[in-house]
């Protein structure tokens, strides 16, 4: 018995050693000037939509419906936290992903709205500018012993001469 735990635990201590190793907090301070576009008014709306397809094959797909979508304005922040959250990719599995708070101005400084059942999301009155729009969509199916799924980030740039919304899929690609 005493093997089996080991056996159990001993993954679960090389996952979170990763995850203290991988955080995301970047060596840079937070500069709240370079986020007040943010605050600004815009006429730009941003449509989108979040989801995976699942590990049971290409047509099955989950929609992250009720999940949290940030918009975060690309401050130098924002892209080195960015980058050392998901290095070269947009997805980070979820096993993999940091648990790691943000600089509470970062927070303060940034849009959210939430998903509808169909993973669609919409942002308006978007001042000109770039941005990272990040959400995730976790799941534990059923008998698994991990969960599955897991964050993912897309870049946008509004430069206020669009003629409609911009529209951005969030699916880890």
């Amino acid at each position: 018995m005493r093997c089996v735990k080991l056996l159990f635990v001993a993954p679960l201590a090389l996952l979170s050693a990763c995850n203290a190793g991988r955080g995301p907090e970047p060596g840079v301070g937070f500069d709240p000037s370079q986020a007040n576009y943010i605050r600004a008014p815009g006429r730009g709306v941003i449509a989108g939509q979040a989801f995976l397809r699942d590990g049971s094959g290409q047509s099955n797909v989950r929609y992250a419906a009720g999940e949290t979508v940030r918009l975060i304005p690309a401050t130098t922040y924002a892209q080195t936290r960015i980058k050392n959250f998901y290095g070269s990719v947009k997805f980070l599995p979820a096993a993999s992903i940091p648990k790691v708070e943000p600089d509470t101005q970062y927070a303060s400084l940034t849009r959210t709205t939430t998903t509808e059942s169909n993973g669609r999301f919409t942002f308006e009155n978007v001042a000109p500018g770039r941005y990272y729009l990040t959400t995730q969509l976790i799941w534990k199916p059923k008998d698994a012993p991990t969960p599955e799924g897991g964050a993912m980030y897309e870049e946008v740039t509004l430069t206020g001469k669009e003629n409609g919304p911009v529209k951005v899929v969030l699916s880890g690609n």
